[in-house]
């Protein structure tokens, strides 16, 4: 500590442990975004609002860093891909979010793979699936994820990390 203290100031080392310390609780979170997604902004704008992808990611990257939060963000169009992701999170992460957009009406392998995490998943949609047609109506993710957000537009990402933030505080 003695040398320590000769090459740096007090408030110095104070500062570099609390660094320490913040990175080593920060709550991991992936956000999975699936099919059409990346179109925000552009497809049916009476649905999904004005806001690109991009300006959600932007508006999540600066909650996450106001939050104490490593947030990673990932979207495809693709199932395999969305699978794949899922499958990492096991060991990398300590919640998942995800809009599986059309894919939560219909894909068993991403509920299955779902099913396998062990951390805390929350769905999330953008409009409320339950004022639109009839076939939206059904999840197939809602059985295996901690809480459904739908119907508040792109405030429901942040709405989703900061519940999701919370639940994975108390559950530590």
């Amino acid at each position: 500590f003695d040398l320590i203290t000769t090459f740096f100031p007090f408030n110095c080392i104070f500062a570099i442990i609390k660094l320490f310390n913040i990175k080593k609780f920060m709550n991991k979170i992936i956000i999975l975004n699936g099919p059409n997604l990346n179109l925000l902004g552009e497809r049916e704008k009476n649905q999904y609002g004005n806001f690109t992808l991009k300006d959600v990611e932007k508006s999540c990257n600066d909650y996450a860093s106001q939050n104490n939060i490593k947030l990673s963000l990932f979207q495809s169009n693709v199932e395999g891909e969305l699978i794949d992701q899922i499958q990492k999170s096991r060991n990398s992460q300590d919640g998942l979010i995800i809009n599986a957009g059309g894919y939560t009406h219909t894909s068993v392998a991403i509920h299955d793979a779902l099913k396998i995490l062990k951390i805390p998943i929350i769905e999330l949609h953008i409009s409320n699936i339950y004022n639109r047609e009839e076939f939206r109506h059904k999840s197939l993710i809602s059985k295996v994820a901690k809480g459904v957000i739908c119907g508040f537009g792109v405030d429901g990402y942040i709405i989703s990390l900061n519940a999701l933030n919370k639940f994975i505080k108390n559950e530590n």
